[in-house]
């Protein structure tokens, strides 16, 4: 999908704050309120809006140890990697996991309380899943970035 100028600017507006109303969107844009609610609707109708949601802040949640950890598989059969796949996504502390290239097969983001907690979903979870022939863990020391928005 071709996104005009009028398009990006809606999303990056969407992607910093989607709970303004469409008058208040009409406005930044210079179109009428039904034609912004016009454009939502495509761009939902096309997939490039998936859903809205709120962003918690991990510190408030009391969630603010971060871990990295790779994970490489015994073998990579599909069977394998449709049961790690399949297992890894009802792991309620693994935020994102990445098929990836390289040395490893996988690539998760972890977010707990502490280290405790972090030895503790290691121990009692993931490495409870079949198939996982070795894991390396890097914790966050400082987060320098993180957004959610897709530059348009």
């Amino acid at each position: 999908m071709t996104f005009d100028a009028i398009d990006k600017k809606l999303l990056g507006l969407l992607q910093t704050n989607s709970k303004q109303t469409n008058k208040e969107l009409s406005i930044h844009l210079n179109l009428s309120v039904t034609a912004v609610y016009e454009r939502i609707r495509k761009l939902e109708k096309a997939g490039v809006i998936s859903k809205y949601v709120a962003l918690v802040q991990k510190e408030k949640a009391n969630k603010s140890f971060v871990a990295f950890c790779h994970i490489k598989l015994i073998q990579h059969t599909q069977d394998y990697v449709v049961k790690f796949e399949k297992e890894v996504t009802n792991l309620a502390e693994v935020m994102e996991c990445y098929h990836i290239s390289g040395d490893y097969d996988y690539l998760l983001k972890v977010i707990v309380s502490d280290m405790e907690a972090f030895r503790e979903f290691m121990v009692n979870k993931l490495t409870s899943i079949d198939h996982i022939g070795s894991t390396h863990s890097m914790f966050v020391i400082n987060e320098v970035k993180h957004t959610t928005a897709i530059n348009m």
